[in-house]
């Protein structure tokens, strides 16, 4: 196999299985100690991992479960602690796009770039039940499937997406509205910028206007790099418009083939962006000595929570050879990188850097050397031009 693997790790509270933090026996408080992050974070980046994400949400899922872990910091906030401590992952804070504003999304964004030297990226977020309701902006979302299946909810789910482009769309301008070499600082004539580098926005869409320029002056990487996650044709279109990199959650092979072709019919009729999407599955990952110790595991873990765990992200209960396996299989069938989703974070993740990273090296899956400059060069996207450049 080729040496162009994407590697990414997904970062969210203890694990991804709901019983992790109990399991691991860590304090429930841990999730919320800046080293927790840190700690992760490095082990990912010594292993030579790509990048992280972390996840977010602005609503607290499931509260009437009082066995499960509640609660999170900002993704924002931790990629920025996160920054300064580390030197070369790049960092991937999700924000939820639907009740937050394009201009301070923007901001926030660029100023990570700037902390990190050119790692940050953007794990953009439709929205999640409950959200809404915490905002009082628009009704309350309704996601019964039942409702969602019909006609009008799936119009309503399109407007949502259609919503959720505009704010990356006008995001993405927002970051061109100072040229790279809008700051001058010529102290002999006192002109500290070139005004005629500083571009007003002056977006109008059905759910923004903004006029702009940023506060934020271009950042490292020109613009961040931005991801979404997909299940289906209309966020898929989201990404395909807008996106550096898609999420998908292929449940083998055969699908994964679909969905590459699926995704990249509506990228050639939808593009936005210049550059090519990059496409990568998310994995859930349980690993272990042995097929039937990693599903023992996950077996006592469903025991201790009280039912099943299940995913949209096909779930890896097995050995590292066995995940290795299932990764270069996907990449036959299009795919061009994966993202690792922990079951824990305590067990999987050094698992993950111990075992599946030197695995893939055997198989020449991974490039030997380790990765360095900006996320966008390590993930092969091109520095994009300043729209507003002469």
């Amino acid at each position: 196999m080729s040496e162009n693997l994407i590697l990414a790790v997904a970062l969210d509270g203890a694990g991804w299985h709901p019983a992790a933090w109990r399991d691991a026996g860590i304090a429930r408080s841990a999730v919320f100690e800046s080293a927790y992050w840190v700690d992760q974070v490095r082990v990912a980046e010594e292993a030579g991992v790509d990048f992280v994400t972390f996840e977010d949400a602005l609503s607290v899922a499931a509260p009437e479960r009082a066995g499960r872990l509640h609660g999170r910091l900002d993704a924002v906030q931790i990629a920025n602690f996160v920054a300064r401590r580390t030197s070369r992952i790049g960092l991937v804070p999700t924000t939820s796009v639907l009740e937050t504003e394009p201009f301070h999304a923007s901001t926030q964004l660029a100023t990570l770039d700037f902390t990190s030297e050119g790692r940050a990226g953007w794990k953009v977020q439709a929205t999640r039940p409950g959200e809404s309701a915490n905002f009082g902006r628009r009704d309350a979302l309704v996601f019964d499937p039942a409702v969602l299946s019909t006609p009008e909810g799936q119009a309503e789910v399109s407007r949502l997406f259609d919503e959720a482009t505009e704010f990356v769309t006008v995001v993405r301008q927002l970051w061109d509205s100072w040229e790279d070499d809008a700051v001058i600082r010529d102290v002999a004539t006192g002109r500290f910028l070139d005004r005629d580098k500083l571009h007003h926005v002056h977006f109008e869409g059905d759910a923004f206007r903004i006029a702009g320029p940023s506060i934020t002056p271009r950042s490292p990487q020109g613009q961040p790099v931005v991801t979404a996650l997909a299940h289906s044709e209309i966020p898929y279109r989201l990404a395909a418009r807008t996106a550096d990199v898609v999420f998908v959650t292929p449940t083998g092979d055969v699908d994964a083939a679909h969905i590459v072709e699926t995704v990249r019919a509506i990228e050639e009729a939808d593009r936005f962006e210049p550059t090519p999407l990059r496409i990568v599955a998310d994995l859930v990952v349980a690993l272990g000595p042995s097929t039937r110790a990693a599903r023992d595991r996950l077996d006592a873990w469903d025991a201790l929570d009280g039912e099943v765990y299940q995913s949209d992200a096909a779930i890896v209960a097995g050995t590292a050879h066995e995940l290795a396996d299932r990764i270069q299989s996907l990449q036959v069938a299009g795919i061009e990188g994966v993202r690792l989703r922990p079951a824990s974070v305590h067990l999987d993740l050094p698992a993950i850097a111990e075992q599946l990273v030197p695995e893939l090296h055997r198989r020449r899956a991974l490039s030997a050397a380790p990765a360095t400059g900006t996320l966008r060069s390590r993930l092969g996207l091109e520095r994009p031009a300043n729209r507003y450049a002469a």
